[in-house]
């Protein structure tokens, strides 16, 4: 029998801060196969986080099923992260961080929060070979309600740094704290490769540069250290995060009506796809931007 079974592999996920999102519901899934999970939080959202885990509120969606084909015996029991880091995905190392940043009440209190700084911090608390699946599952565009054409060059150039280049960064300073065979997995959306009218800000190109990201990536990794990268093109979600766009619910309704699958998505369908990504399942592929979406992605006409 098949199984997803990542006992022993710790993953570090970036970009969880709530309950109601891909990163979280990737965090379980990877935990329902086995893994230990670590998490990288936005350090305004921290503080909320953390308290919300420590008064139970988010107890119910801690509570743990088996994935399908887990080997681990994980049903009913609630899942605990390893650790929460503070995680800001717009700066590569503590130098790039602006002094009023790091002066901020909301920044202070954590020290480096940077894309290098959770790397000293994992290798300080686990050996310098200690982790096997990074999940990048992040994005923002201060300028993502404005149309392409209204898009400052500030507001462009940072949707593309932290949306798409960030991955980059990722790669680069996680893959040599992985061990052998580690695999990289990021989310894209399909306003990488067709118009979505109101999904703006360059947000659409930065998600176009993920994905070529990931070929690119996935070539150089893999030849370097040995490492997987893959990318998952998820559909709409009604999460917090996606509330910043506006019309979230509109593309969920859109997509449902005109999908293979007549029925909205679910957080935990692609949790499930990223665990077998990054499980030896998963082991033959690379370089892949897959479709996570009803196969709403398949469809050329609107019905």
């Amino acid at each position: 029998m098949l199984s997803i079974d990542l006992t022993g592999k710790r993953a570090f996920v970036a970009g969880v801060a709530d309950d109601g999102g891909f990163g979280f519901a990737i965090a379980k899934s990877l935990a329902e196969a086995g893994a230990s999970v670590c998490v990288g939080t936005w350090p305004p959202a921290l503080g909320i986080f953390q308290t919300l885990l420590r008064r139970g509120k988010l107890d119910e969606s801690l509570t743990m099923g088996n994935a399908p084909g887990a080997s681990s015996e994980t049903g009913g029991s609630k899942m605990s992260f390893e650790r929460i880091y503070p995680f800001d995905a717009e700066f590569d190392t503590e130098s790039d961080m602006p002094d009023e940043i790091r002066e901020n009440k909301r920044y202070k209190e954590h020290g480096d929060v940077s894309i290098q700084g959770s790397v000293e911090r994992l290798k300080a608390d686990f050996g310098d070979a200690c982790v096997d699946i990074v999940v990048h599952s992040l994005a923002n565009g201060s300028e993502v309600k404005h149309a392409l054409l209204e898009t400052s060059r500030k507001g462009y150039l940072g949707a593309v740094g932290v949306s798409a280049y960030s991955n980059v960064s990722m790669v680069q300073r996680f893959g040599p704290i992985m061990r052998k065979g580690g695999s990289f997995v990021s989310l894209s959306y399909i306003a990488s490769e067709r118009v979505i009218p109101g999904y703006g800000g360059g947000m659409s190109s930065a998600k176009a540069a993920l994905e070529s990201d990931t070929r690119v990536l996935a070539f150089e990794a893999g030849r370097k250290w040995g490492h997987r990268v893959n990318c998952i093109s998820a559909g709409p979600l009604a999460s917090r995060a996606a509330s910043a766009i506006g019309f979230i619910g509109e593309m969920i309704t859109y997509c449902k009506l005109n999908s293979p699958l007549p029925e909205a998505l679910e957080a935990r369908e692609v949790g499930a796809v990223a665990a077998f990504l990054a499980s030896p399942l998963g082991a033959g592929i690379t370089g892949t931007t897959m479709y996570v979406d009803k196969g709403f992605a398949a469809m050329g006409k609107a019905l």
